[in-house]
């Protein structure tokens, strides 16, 4: 009965919220959702468990990643081989587990009443200010203006490696010498995150002082420490921390930057009593740790030394490349959702019709799964988090207008930043890019400026 005066305190994206989460349940789901739950704990099971033998060593497929990002072609072309027979021989299995995911999600929706999972898949994902046919607009716009931008940049990048043909093998490889490495210890690298913060702004000295004085980072790799790296908050202490693994990667700077852009938002804005304020959905919560990346980029000769440029280069085409890909990862989910009775060749050929239209410089010679429309499987959102890749997508697109703002108007972009970081999720995702004076993703033109910007 008080949800009118309620809102005018809290704001109505809580209510929202949760009006969202009462259509996206029901008791009678729980046995369905319990089956959902199995299904993807034996799609996470049968990855983990990859045996894949190289060079004497059983491996699995994450200690597989520094030979198939090798610097040494040939290295790479075995280390994919591997993983691509690792693939096709768990193939059929990995289809049955997304077969059997695809009709469970939509047996869910239509429980509710809905014609398919993708209804009940927004209202779980708390798509509070936008629907499926919004986001439809902004792929065509990706396909229409960034694919031809990133595919000048993966052509670019066939130059620098010298190559004929970029083949898949050559994803994410974008210098001969190898992709740059930070040149100082752990110790040094978080020395010169501290002082980068010091110069950035008040505020991110104050930030980064309080997260080292509270040693709030857990970072450095330890054995059978648990993989990944994630921030948390804690709200007794107002505090955010950052657990990581450091690898002598340029993932390590990664941290200093990505992930502390998101504990810099949580310091930020921590101590607003209106607690639902902190519930941020995804797309705006990865423009506070995208965007920190570029502010910081002036300051990667700490880290990096004489190849801050090329860090910089690939930095850019790496978020470049990213969109297509996870605009394609959206698409063949709406594709898979709206056609559930689809057989896995089916969706194969879909995933294949995709990637000629996003991702044109790709090459599969030498491959048998991943030639065939298999890809996809590797993508592990594709089945734990359904629909929940977009979202990354609209967040980078937001990141590059502040690359293109800040080249202008380094202080200008950064205000706008800051005021995005206070403001929290008091507000819904389209308003509040709005208010800080970015453009929507989701309106006509946005993108094709921002391809203008950065190209200039």
């Amino acid at each position: 009965p008080f949800r009118k005066e309620l809102e005018e305190k809290i704001g109505s994206v809580a209510f929202k919220n949760m009006d969202l989460a009462l259509k996206a349940f029901d008791e009678k789901l729980i046995p369905l959702m319990q089956e959902e739950n199995a299904l993807t704990s034996r799609y996470d099971k049968l990855i983990a468990g990859a045996k894949i033998q190289w060079e004497g060593e059983t491996l699995n497929l994450s200690l597989m990643t520094p030979y198939t990002k090798s610097n040494d072609r040939d290295v790479r072309k075995r280390a994919w081989k591997k993983v691509d027979e690792f693939f096709e021989e768990k193939g059929e299995e990995l289809d049955e587990i997304y077969d059997k995911l695809v009709k469970n999600r939509t047996k869910q929706a239509r429980e509710l009443g809905y014609e398919n999972y993708l209804q009940l898949g927004y209202y779980r994902m708390k798509r509070n200010c936008y629907d499926k046919e919004m986001v439809e607009k902004y792929r065509n716009q990706i396909k229409k203006y960034f694919v031809p931008f990133a595919e000048k940049l993966h052509e670019e990048r066939r130059e620098r490696l010298g190559l004929e043909q970029l083949n898949y093998i050559d994803e994410g490889i974008y210098f001969l010498e190898g992709n740059p490495k930070p040149t100082g210890s752990p110790e040094e690298i978080m020395e010169a995150g501290q002082q980068m913060y010091r110069e950035l702004s008040p505020e991110t000295r104050e930030f980064f002082d309080f997260m080292m004085e509270n040693q709030l980072f857990d970072v450095l790799g330890r054995k059978n420490k648990k993989a990944g790296g994630y921030m948390t908050y804690l709200p007794v202490y107002h505090a955010p921390f950052i657990f990581a693994n450091f690898n002598g990667t340029s993932g390590d700077v990664d941290v200093i930057t990505h992930e502390c852009g998101h504990a810099f938002q949580g310091y930020l804005s921590g101590k607003d009593p209106v607690k639902e304020h902190r519930d941020i959905t995804m797309e705006t919560a990865e423009i506070h740790s995208m965007s920190m990346e570029f502010f910081t980029e002036k300051w990667m000769e700490k880290f990096f030394g004489d190849r801050a440029e090329d860090y910089r280069k690939m930095h850019l085409e790496d978020a470049a490349a990213f969109i297509p890909y996870g605009c394609m990862v959206d698409e063949f989910q709406h594709f898979v959702y709206e056609n559930p009775e689809w057989t896995p060749k089916e969706r194969n050929e879909k995933w294949k019709e995709l990637e000629k239209i996003y991702k044109p410089h790709l090459d599969y010679t030498g491959s048998s799964r991943f030639a065939s429309g298999g890809f996809w499987q590797k993508q592990l959102h594709i089945y734990d988090y359904p629909l929940y890749y977009i979202d990354y997508c609209l967040a980078q697109t937001c990141a590059l207008q502040y690359k293109a703002k800040m080249d202008k108007d380094f202080q200008g972009a950064w205000e706008s930043y800051l005021k995005l970081c206070k403001l929290s999720a008091s507000d819904f995702f389209t308003s509040l890019i709005k208010e800080v004076g970015l453009r929507s993703p989701f309106e006509e033109g946005c993108v094709q400026e921002i391809v203008e910007g950065l190209t200039k």
